[in-house]
């Protein structure tokens, strides 16, 4: 559910707006009745990062780090 609240109300309806927040809501401020920004909340990872378990499922090639050709160097912008 989305709610939209005008921008002097948002002082005053601060600690309620930010439990509408916490249990997933999102809020829209207003002002003069024209959204002009979403507060949303933070989702957080549903499970903890584990180290090293993508061992193995990835490559670096031996010419990563290796300067790129020329006609691709000549694509980008140079100051």
């Amino acid at each position: 559910m989305t709610i939209t609240i005008n921008i002097p109300k948002t002082a005053e309806q601060c600690a309620a707006l930010l439990e509408h927040i916490q249990s997933g809501e999102e809020i829209l401020l207003a002002q003069g009745g024209i959204a002009i920004a979403r507060v949303v909340p933070i989702s957080l990872p549903t499970q903890p990062r584990i180290p090293g378990q993508d061992k193995g499922k990835v490559a670096i090639a031996s010419d990563f780090n290796a300067p790129l050709p020329e006609n691709i160097l000549n694509d980008f912008v140079r100051f």
